[in-house]
């Protein structure tokens, strides 16, 4: 086959080199590694997509700890996440009120009430690779409007995902929330479907 511009850009090797053209923008180092932490399932890929949802609506099901981007043609981008345990799930309809590169973290008070070194960072760790919100946030609020502290995140605990271990934000590889993040903008509604429903 005759090597040409668009034959490169459709080869297994482009697709190979995006991730780790997007890592090297990057102010922070990501390795390379940390999609090999969690299991296969959970790894990025395109999935049919049975439901009423529109194209662009993220669709989270906490049960089987994926998170669905919503294509069209029946299709969906279904990224792994890690959810809340079983005292800080929710479901129900929100809506993506501020996207974030490399945000800071600042604990709830009920954070730092469980974990005293927590109060070191009462004011807010910088972004960077020991965030607890890795990558990308994507701040969410309720119908009414309402910030109830519940985000789309990265992580600098691979192993988390597809396990329910947060305060009921989820959870995603940063290389997972960095691709999400630029598929969707604010205003994007995320529906998060009862624990015990599911897809």
């Amino acid at each position: 086959m005759r090597l040409t511009r668009r034959n490169l850009l459709l080869s297994p090797l482009a697709a190979a080199l995006a991730p780790a053209a997007a890592r090297a923008s990057e102010p922070f180092h990501i390795p390379t590694y940390e999609e090999h932490k969690v299991e296969y399932k959970f790894r990025k890929r395109v999935v049919e997509f049975k439901g009423d949802h529109p194209p662009g609506t993220i669709v989270v099901d906490m049960r089987k700890r994926f998170l669905y981007l919503v294509q069209e043609d029946g299709k969906a981008i279904r990224y792994g996440i890690g959810v809340g345990s079983s005292a800080t799930r929710w479901s129900g309809t929100a809506t993506i009120a501020r996207m974030a590169k490399w945000p800071k973290w600042t604990p709830t008070e009920e954070m730092m009430s469980k974990h005293e070194h927590y109060d070191q960072w009462k004011d807010g760790m910088p972004g960077g690779l020991d965030n607890p919100m890795g990558a990308r946030a994507l701040y969410l609020i309720n119908e009414g409007g309402k910030d109830n502290q519940y985000r789309i995140h990265g992580t600098p605990a691979p192993y988390t995902i597809g396990k329910a271990t947060t305060s009921g934000c989820f959870r995603m590889l940063n290389t997972a929330v960095i691709d999400l993040y630029g598929r969707v903008k604010v205003g994007t509604k995320v529906v998060v479907l009862p624990y015990k429903s599911g897809l």
